[in-house]
């Protein structure tokens, strides 16, 4: 389909997958933003609201093991927009929860369908951006989610402006749901129908059957690939759950140093996805990554043994280098054969969902024993594999990078 587009519609199909990448970080930032404010509300305990918001993990799994059906059946423009659509109305719900005062039961649904719409849009979404860089011939799925990060920090702006000005979590969260709405239908007429959806191959090969897509778990490089993505995801996650507590109990910091930490975690890893496309064009996906893990590897040991906070912060910025590309290098990997596309990055990113939900929590338990700097020990092993392995990124049927488009 995409060899058909003209370079302009390939273009806009560019720009209007930069933006609908942005949405969901946009939404998740307004959500997260007024989580103090509904908790006071529901006059929730921190135990009581750990439970509510695992409704958000509950809809964001239901959803990623979903969305390869959807998209093979319907295609990924259409799950991408009904995705952002069933966020809304999550997000919608949480908003009604305040006004009908009915408790904690509705917030926990409502999160539910917003994270169900999340998954599903989440997997569409790069689906579409795997297809991009096909027709575009260039390595575009870091940037894209870079304009998630870019997102998520417009919806934490929004959210500090929102509540400076006194308005209600009701009215908030449901302008940021219109807004949402307003630009998935805006940008819908730009991406091509069809993207991911099984049909017969122009050499003749039948789509792919349900039970086939479910095969591609057992796939030697799809496994692999989601392992690489494991191990980044877990040195990504642990940095956003954790790093600021990492640096106050671990270095005696005040918590706002402990939050500078964090920021240039975010700043260096942003960056690096905003410059990815360039360096994976140049060096092509197997060295990026093998850097990238040996620059996570170095910071975690800078961050787990420095002896001042100015060595930690060299080592987090080193962190937040080597943790920008695993995730979206490791899904345009496992978008690289258009039959079975939905299925292989559905797959790659509950790999990476899962590190992203349980490894944090893991790590909580484990630093109760050890402290939390000697728990990352624990991510620094995980990065450690991931590193040995990013081979599996070679796209499929090079013989040497060079040889192919490097994505």
């Amino acid at each position: 389909m995409e060899h058909s587009l003209s370079s302009r519609q390939i273009q806009l199909w560019r720009i209007a997958i930069y933006f609908i990448f942005g949405l969901p970080g946009f939404a998740l930032a307004t959500w997260v933003s007024r989580t103090p404010a509904i908790r006071d509300s529901l006059g929730a305990t921190t135990a009581e609201m750990g439970w509510i918001i695992f409704g958000l993990a509950v809809g964001s799994i239901i959803g990623l093991l979903s969305a390869s059906h959807l998209i093979a059946s319907r295609g990924g423009r259409f799950v991408m927009m009904a995705g952002l659509v069933v966020s809304s109305a999550g997000l919608g719900i949480v908003a009604l929860s305040g006004v009908w005062l009915t408790g904690g039961i509705v917030v926990f649904l409502g999160l539910a369908v917003f994270g169900f719409g999340n998954g599903i849009c989440d997997v569409a979404m790069n689906v579409e951006g795997t297809a991009v860089e096909r027709a575009a011939q260039k390595s575009l799925l870091t940037g894209f989610h870079a304009a998630f990060s870019v997102g998520n920090l417009v919806g934490a702006v929004a959210g500090s402006a929102a509540i400076g000005a006194g308005l209600s979590v009701f009215v908030h969260l449901l302008l940021a749901a219109v807004v949402v709405v307003l630009c998935a239908v805006y940008f819908y007429r730009f991406v091509p129908a069809g993207t991911g959806q099984e049909r017969a191959a122009e050499s003749g090969e039948p789509p792919m059957t349900a039970r086939e897509r479910m095969a591609v778990w057992k796939e030697p490089r799809t496994i692999l690939i989601g392992i690489v993505v494991l191990g980044m995801a877990f040195a990504e996650g642990s940095a956003n759950d954790w790093l600021p507590l990492v640096i106050v109990d671990g270095y005696h910091v005040s918590p706002a140093t402990g939050s500078f930490a964090f920021g240039l975690f975010v700043a260096a890893m942003t960056i690096c996805r905003a410059a990815g496309g360039m360096l994976l064009d140049r060096f092509g996906r197997v060295a990026v990554l093998r850097a990238s893990a040996l620059s996570a590897i170095a910071g975690l040991l800078i961050v787990i043994w420095g002896q001042s906070f100015t060595a930690a912060a060299i080592g987090v910025v080193l962190w937040g280098f080597g943790s920008a590309f695993g995730f979206p290098v490791g899904l345009s990997a496992a978008g690289d054969d258009p039959r079975g596309v939905a299925a292989r990055v559905s797959a790659v990113s509950t790999a990476g969902y899962l590190a992203f939900l349980v490894g944090p929590p893991i790590l909580g338990v484990i630093g109760d024993s050890v402290g939390l700097l000697r728990a990352l020990i624990v991510v620094l092993i995980g990065v450690v594999v991931a590193g040995l392995l990013c081979h599996a990124a070679r796209p499929i049927g090079a013989q040497t990078e060079d040889t192919n488009i490097k994505a």
